[in-house]
């Protein structure tokens, strides 16, 4: 199968100057796992749960701390085409759980381990 195929179409994303408070209730109410961090509408990161869960433990205040000070600035992304069993590999290889896909320059979803699995498992 392929990305396109697979992954969770709509716009995951949370703005670099958002808050922990607020990154957590856009995943909360989306039931996501990630967002995509954008700024001027550019892709400059990814933020996870675990991302929000460190920013908790380091005793920030989650109402003033951006998404950026917590997000992933080196991330994976995947692209239109890709094989699914080859992005999972890459994932793996990469110790991520979450990669935005790209359409061109911009976001348009998110791909996750549990997307990847879902589809083995049905297949």
């Amino acid at each position: 199968m392929r990305v396109e195929e697979v992954f969770r179409q709509g716009t995951l994303t949370c703005d670099a100057t958002d808050s922990i408070k607020e990154v957590a209730r856009k995943m909360t109410a989306d039931h996501v796992g990630a967002l995509a961090v954008l700024e001027d509408d550019r892709i400059m990161g990814i933020i996870s749960e675990r991302d929000v869960v460190r920013a908790i433990a380091q005793d920030v205040d989650p109402r003033t701390t951006t998404a950026t000070t917590f997000a992933t600035h080196q991330i994976e992304t995947a692209k239109f085409g890709e094989e699914t069993r080859e992005l999972a590999r890459r994932m793996l290889d990469a110790g991520v759980r979450h990669l935005p896909v790209m359409q061109g320059q911009t976001v348009v979803g998110v791909i996750s381990m549990r997307d990847l699995l879902a589809i083995e498992t049905w297949l």
